[in-house]
């Protein structure tokens, strides 16, 4: 049984709790906030053939078999490989699920995460499923990013926003985790992974403070004249490219509202603080706007797997970057 985090009791009450269930749930909510351990602990009751309260028994037999992997009521649908689209024909074989009658008497339970990684034909061919599901069937849709779906689809859910966790919360979560770390450490993983602390445990786990700091040493040197956008590109070997272009993002989006703006407050991690200041006084701001939309293109295409030529794309990413001050 997942576990519930802290800054999710009240809704799991809320949820729980209730007396009649909808057919059909849209849990939302930023990336890495525990949106799946809610769905798949809420999947878990709603199976439980004996519940206690707000929470599954763990002792009847489709807690057991649930836990085991094997109910044969409950239905996973995720991308067969990540990153990947939920194809058309999976969804056919849920849809051949959910007429089914349900085998130990109860209801069928179906999980769909993330919902937005369903290509359009796989959307319309889920749609008539979630207006009108056959049998006692409850579907649990998890999305990150719900203004990817089709409109169709989240008129026929339950809209459930999930809660982020506040900062402290996030921090107390984090040192009962990595109890190692400083608590400036925590404060340093949750700002790379934007709040969010299961992202911020996942990114400690890839080392993502020693690549930050090695890419942080590198643009510095890039700007100077010191190294060359060849030779960087070549050094960045061990760093996720994901990653790579998430912080560019960033720093190019906190550049542009620093020109608007003139707070050195939202200038992001003190890392790049002065770095980006000074990009904002010497670039021109249609050239910031220019690598901004270069960048969020190049970073839909990694998210996308295209086939891309790494070191030639981070080349051409260095280029242009260091450009930006040398053409002011």
């Amino acid at each position: 049984m997942a576990d519930l985090y802290p800054w999710q009791q009240s809704l799991w009450q809320q949820l729980a709790g209730r007396a009649q269930h909808a057919h059909a749930y849209l849990l939302h909510g930023p990336q890495g906030i525990g949106k799946r351990a809610l769905a798949e602990r809420l999947m878990g009751r709603l199976l439980c053939q004996q519940p206690e309260g707000l929470e599954a028994c763990g002792q009847c037999k489709a807690c057991r078999v649930l836990a085991a992997g094997t109910h044969p009521d409950n239905y996973v649908l995720e991308p067969e490989e990540v990153d990947k689209a939920i194809r058309v024909d999976q969804v056919r074989e849920l849809v051949s699920f959910i007429v089914q009658t349900a085998q130990l008497g109860g209801r069928k339970v179906v999980l769909v995460e993330p919902v937005e990684a369903m290509n359009l034909n796989a959307a319309n061919a889920l749609l008539k499923s979630l207006e009108e599901p056959a049998g006692n069937t409850i579907l649990l849709l998890v999305s990150h990013q719900p203004s990817r779906l089709l409109a169709t689809v989240r008129s026929r859910c339950v809209q459930q926003a999930c809660p982020l966790p506040s900062q402290a919360q996030s921090l107390e979560w984090l040192a009962g985790q990595l109890p190692e770390l400083s608590g400036e450490d925590h404060q340093t993983l949750l700002t790379l992974a934007a709040g969010s602390p299961l992202g911020a445990v996942r990114m400690h786990a890839q080392g993502a403070v020693e690549q930050r700091a090695l890419v942080v040493e590198g643009v510095k040197k890039l700007l100077k004249q010191q190294v060359s956008p060849s030779q960087l590109a070549e050094s960045w070997n061990a760093v996720p490219l994901l990653l790579l272009f998430d912080w560019f993002c960033d720093w190019s989006q906190l550049v542009l509202r620093y020109q608007l703006s003139q707070e050195e407050g939202g200038l992001g991690s003190a890392d790049m603080r002065k770095v980006l200041q000074y990009m904002a006084q010497k670039t021109p701001q249609p050239k910031v706007l220019a690598i901004q939309d270069w960048v969020l293109a190049q970073r839909q295409k990694v998210l996308g797997k295209a086939n891309l030529n790494r070191v030639l794309l981070l080349e051409a990413l260095l280029v242009q970057w260091s450009s930006l001050v040398g053409s002011a």
